[in-house]
């Protein structure tokens, strides 16, 4: 078949029939393409090409930045046995990522200050017990589930009468003084953390307790670590890995003095109850502790309930009440001795005391044992003429 066929022919019969219908259809073919409606790809092309997707809202956790101070659910030495019971987390403490910091020499040198006094006060002097309280304030700043400058997470709910997250804060330990040694190791070793250096032992864990509290929320996290006499853990889940500290730094420290202030002027305000009043200790230290650093190098024989409790007094209790107080605080078996503070910032965080320490006791009382009686003793300056017990050597 040729070009000159009736195939050929039929189309050039139809040739200005087309040509018309195309005619009319143009002008719609220019509406439709230059009138888009709003979700046409034309609009779609304008709109950004990546969207962040933020993270999903922070569920009612336990141990969030709104909780409270730890308080121990079971006597001391019923918390370290309950501790002692629960293992460690087969997934471990997750590795932890170098903090980047991100402001000015100025929330610099606040964020160093907020946490070296943070590993001072909360972990004492040791190299690996400060860096791991420093890293678990790091992830902290990084979780959504805190704030997120250094100072913000150290003193966060420190301004509300029952809300401190590290007990420092509210206990009257701010008024606590540090020597120019004990400052100069706990900056180094913040500087070094804030630079990009990391506690393995810890990794992601963004809560820890001393063994000898057992806190409400215990159970419902995994225990991942443990450094010294502190407990390490971490969220179950999500909120417990290394993609949920995903927070970034951009600094705005506020000013740690003022956080401070305010802090103290809470804990005056609403100060701690004494012995008499609460029946509870300030402080306890566990029986391994007073093992090993107990005065003289006489230890006190090991039991289930030996410890040393710090206490704080007032003037005004009644010496006989201290004393019944003392006992009740002690139970019945082991080592146990109970030593009283009128002023909440003195009262030690550890044995050994110091001398300060030592001039500012007004009250010890320990416990009978199977090779000696009860010892009694009070400042007679704070308690005149005691009707119970002796009264403790003046000292310069």
């Amino acid at each position: 078949m040729n070009g000159n066929g009736p195939d050929t022919r039929s189309k050039r019969d139809f040739a200005p029939a087309l040509a018309l219908v195309g005619l009319l259809l143009l002008p719609f073919l220019f509406l439709g393409l230059f009138h888009q409606t709003p979700h046409s790809p034309v609009h779609d092309r304008e709109a950004p090409v990546e969207q962040v997707l933020p993270l999903p809202a922070v569920p009612d956790l336990p141990a969030t930045g709104e909780d409270t101070v730890i308080l121990s659910q079971l006597a001391a030495d019923d918390a370290q046995a309950r501790n002692a019971a629960v293992g460690f987390a087969a997934a471990g403490p997750g590795k932890a990522t170098p903090f980047s910091f991100r402001g000015s020499s100025a929330d610099r040198a606040r964020a160093r200050d907020c946490l070296a006094l943070a590993g001072m006060a909360e972990a004492g002097g040791g190299d690996g017990d400060q860096r791991a309280v420093m890293q678990v304030i790091l992830n902290r700043v990084r979780h959504p589930a805190f704030a997120k400058t250094v100072c913000g997470v150290v003193f966060e709910g420190s301004q509300r009468p029952t809300g401190c997250q590290f007990s420092f804060t509210c206990d009257g330990s701010l008024a606590r003084r540090y020597s120019d040694a004990a400052w100069r190791a706990a900056r180094a070793r913040a500087d070094e953390m804030l630079a990009g250096a990391i506690d393995a032992t810890v990794g992601n864990a963004t809560h820890f307790h001393a063994n000898y509290v057992y806190p409400w929320w215990s159970d419902k996290l995994d225990k991942v670590a443990q450094v010294g006499p502190h407990i390490f853990f971490r969220w179950r889940g999500f909120w417990g890995t290394r993609n949920a500290l995903s927070a970034r730094y951009g600094g705005g420290e506020p000013d740690p003095l003022r956080l401070q202030g305010t802090a103290l002027t809470v804990a005056t305000a609403n100060p701690l109850p004494t012995l008499v009043q609460g029946g509870e200790a300030v402080r306890s230290i566990t029986t391994e502790l007073v093992n090993q650093t107990t005065e003289g190098g006489d230890a006190p024989p090991s039991s289930p309930g030996a410890g040393v409790h710090f206490v704080l007094v007032s003037p005004s209790d009644a010496p006989a009440a201290l004393v019944d107080k003392a006992r009740a605080l002690c139970g019945s078996e082991g080592y146990c001795r109970v030593q009283g503070w009128s002023d909440a910032s003195n009262i030690p965080a550890k044995l050994p005391l110091t001398e300060e320490a030592r001039r500012s006791v007004r009250f010890s009382f320990v416990s009978a044992s199977a090779s000696a009686a009860e010892a009694i003793f009070f400042d007679c300056r704070t308690f005149p003429a005691p009707d119970v017990g002796t009264c403790l050597p003046t000292r310069p």
